[in-house]
């Protein structure tokens, strides 16, 4: 069993990680790829495709911009600890699992993510703001559905077949 998730729009890269457990994203140079579209786009560019406010808009190319790789626990953290929306608060994984229920999360929990494709709550994520639904046209479709199709199937799908 999985079960699936949306990432949030609030992110906490302030607070102390409850973990040493990270792991790095499966889909990591597609994302790599769709950095490079988001970075020629001007800030008013950004605010106009998400429908967000010119200073979001800002912060948005500045991150596309600062996003580098490798990962490390430096600059990025796992998924379920920098989302910090409803659900995430909700699931109190902050504060109430321990090392084998991050273990667990990771088989069975997965984030749908318009930049990082399917996520595992230990991948370490760099902040962002680009939801799935966003129409940004690129050389795989129209949307973020398009950009992800079926390599984003196909992981769920060999998740799920392995998951206990």
């Amino acid at each position: 069993m999985l079960a699936l998730l949306s990432p949030a729009k609030s992110l906490d890269y302030e607070s102390p990680l409850p973990t040493r457990k990270a792991t790095q994203p499966r889909m990591l140079a597609d994302s790599e790829r769709l950095i490079d579209v988001m970075r020629e786009k001007s800030p008013a560019e950004i605010s106009a495709l998400m429908g967000i406010s010119d200073d979001l808009g800002h912060l948005n190319a500045q991150r596309y911009h600062t996003f580098s790789t490798p990962f490390t626990r430096r600059n990025a953290r796992p998924a379920a600890l920098a989302f910090a929306g409803d659900v995430y608060q909700g699931m109190a994984a902050r504060e109430r699992f321990d090392e084998r229920d991050w273990t667990e999360a990771n088989k069975t929990l997965r984030i749908l993510s318009g930049l990082y494709g399917v996520l595992r709550p230990l991948d370490l994520i760099q902040p962002y703001r680009l939801e799935m639904g966003t129409r940004l046209a690129t050389v795989r479709g129209t949307n973020l559905y398009d950009w992800w199709g079926e390599s984003a199937s196909e992981v769920l799908a060999s998740d799920l077949a392995e998951s206990p």
